[in-house]
C-alpha cells in the first residue's frame, strides 16, 4: 500500500522542542527562564496540530508531558516563547541584535542591497464585508468569533452578532489582538475593543510596548475619542486601524508580504480570513442578493423570515443615499446599498465609506483602490476592469429602474 502522510505535526513539534533544550535537560535557576520560553513555544505548537492530532497518543503523551515539566520547573503559561527572527543579517555581518536599534523597526532592518518591502491590506466592515491580502472582495455570513489573521507575531479575531433580532445580517461587536513578545522589542500585548467601548491603551492599561528596549515599535494613538484609534508596530512594518461607527467595529491593517505569509504551518490556517477569506459556505452570494435588493426595493437576505428593518429604505433611496459619500460605484458603493437595504441603519454608510478612506490611507497600490464586481466568467479572485462597472451591474440598474417605473 502507498505510504500515507499523517497531517498531525506532533514529531515537528517534539523536534524543535529537544532542538531548543539540546543539552540542558536539567536545567539550573539562571536557565530556567529560558526552558520556559522554549517549552511556551512547544505548548503552542501542540495547540496549532490539536485539531489533525486527536487521535494520535504520541500527541497526547506529549501534552501531557508538557503540563508536567510546567510544573516541575515553576513555569507560566503566559509568557514570551521563542520566535524566529523576522530578518537575519547577512554573513559576515558581526553586529549582535543587543547593539542594533535597526532591529525594532522593520524598514530600517532592510539593508542596503535588500528590495523594498511589498505591503498588503486587509479589511473588515458592516454586514460584513471583507477585502483580502489578496484584494478578494466577499460578503459573508460569519456569525460568532473568526479570526482574521494568525501568524508568528500578531493574532486578531472578530466576533460577530446579529444586527436585529432573528436576523441573519452581522456585524462586528468584538475585537481582540494580540502582539506576541518580539525580541527586545517587545513584550505580549493585547489589545480589546467591544461596542461602545474603544480604548485607546492595551488591556493592560499600557499604550507601548512594555518596557523592553524598543517599546515604543509598538504604540496606540487616538485619533477620535471613542471612534477611531490606530496602532503603530513598527518592528512589523504593520499598521492597524479600528473604527467604532454607529455600535460597530470596522478593521484595517496594512502588512508586509513578508509578515502576512510568516506562518509556521500554512496547512492549518483555513481559517485565516484576511488570507484565505471566508469558507465556501460563509460567503454570500452578492450578485444574487442584490438582484433581488433590486427588485423588491428592500432586502430579503438569506431567508424569508427576516423581520422589516427600523427604516424602510428602497434600492432607489439607498443608492442616492450612499452616493453622498461613495461616488465611484464600485464594490464599496454596492456594500453601503446592501447593507442599508439589509439593516436599515445609515450608519453603515459610514462605514463603507471609512473603510474606502482607510484603503487610501493603507493600500500600497494606488490602481487598485476601486475593486469591481467580478463576473461569472472570470475566475475566483479576479476583478472587472479597473475604472468601468461590469456589464452584469449596469443590467441590474437597468432592470431596477424599469421595475420602478411599473411600480
Amino acid at each position: 500500500l502507498p505510504t500515507v502522510t499523517s497531517p498531525c505535526k506532533i514529531l515537528k513539534c517534539n523536534s524543535e522542542f529537544w532542538a531548543a533544550t539540546s543539552g540542558s535537560h536539567h536545567q539550573g535557576t539562571e536557565e530556567a527562564p529560558e526552558f520556559c520560553t522554549a517549552l511556551r513555544a512547544y505548548a503552542h505548537c501542540t495547540r496549532r496540530t490539536a485539531r489533525t492530532c486527536r487521535g494520535d497518543l504520541a500527541y497526547h503523551s506529549a501534552v501531557h508531558g508538557i503540563d508536567d515539566l510546567m510544573v516541575q520547573h515553576n513555569c507560566s503559561k503566559d509568557g514570551p516563547t521563542s520566535q524566529p527572527r523576522l530578518r537575519t543579517l547577512p554573513p559576515g555581518d558581526s553586529q549582535e541584535r543587543s547593539d542594533s536599534p535597526e532591529i525594532c523597526h522593520y524598514e530600517k532592518s532592510f539593508h542596503k542591497h535588500s528590495a523594498t518591502p511589498n505591503y498588503t491590506h486587509c479589511g473588515l466592515f458592516g454586514d460584513p464585508h471583507l477585502r483580502t491580502f489578496t484584494d478578494t472582495f466577499q460578503t459573508c455570513k460569519v456569525q460568532g468569533a473568526w479570526p482574521l489573521i494568525d501568524n508568528n507575531y500578531l493574532n486578531v479575531q472578530v466576533t460577530n452578532t446579529p444586527v436585529l433580532p432573528g436576523s441573519a445580517a452581522t456585524a462586528t461587536s468584538k475585537l481582540t489582538i494580540i502582539f506576541k513578545s518580539f525580541q527586545e522589542c517587545v513584550d505580549q500585548k493585547v489589545y480589546q475593543a467591544e461596542m461602545d467601548e474603544l480604548p485607546a491603551a492595551f488591556a493592560d492599561g499600557s499604550k507601548n510596548g512594555g518596557d523592553k528596549h524598543g517599546a515604543n515599535s509598538l504604540k496606540i494613538t487616538e485619533k477620535v475619542s471613542g471612534q477611531h484609534i490606530e496602532i503603530q508596530a513598527k518592528y512589523i512594518g504593520t499598521t492597524i486601524v479600528v473604527r467604532q461607527v454607529g455600535r460597530y467595529l470596522t478593521f484595517a491593517v496594512r502588512m508586509p508580504e513578508e509578515v502576512v505569509n510568516a506562518v509556521e504551518d500554512r496547512d492549518s490556517q483555513g481559517l485565516y480570513l484576511c488570507l484565505r477569506g471566508c469558507p465556501l459556505n460563509q460567503q454570500i452570494d452578492f450578485q444574487t442578493i442584490r438582484s433581488a435588493q433590486a427588485t423588491e426595493g428592500r432586502a430579503r437576505r438569506k431567508g424569508p423570515s427576516m423581520p422589516a428593518p427600523p427604516e424602510a429604505f428602497t434600492y432607489e433611496t439607498a443608492t442616492a443615499k450612499c452616493r453622498e459619500k461613495l461616488p465611484v460605484e464600485d464594490l464599496y458603493f454596492q456594500s453601503c446599498v446592501f447593507d442599508l437595504l439589509t439593516t436599515g441603519d445609515v450608519n453603515f454608510m459610514l462605514a463603507a465609506y471609512y473603510a474606502f478612506e482607510d484603503v487610501k490611507m493603507l493600500h500600497s497600490n494606488k490602481d487598485k483602490l476601486h475593486l469591481y464586481e467580478r463576473t461569472r466568467d472570470l475566475a475566483p479572485g479576479n476583478t472587472a476592469p479597473l475604472g468601468t462597472p461590469p456589464a452584469l451591474w449596469v443590467a441590474l440598474l437597468c432592470l431596477s429602474q424599469c421595475w420602478l417605473c411599473l411600480l
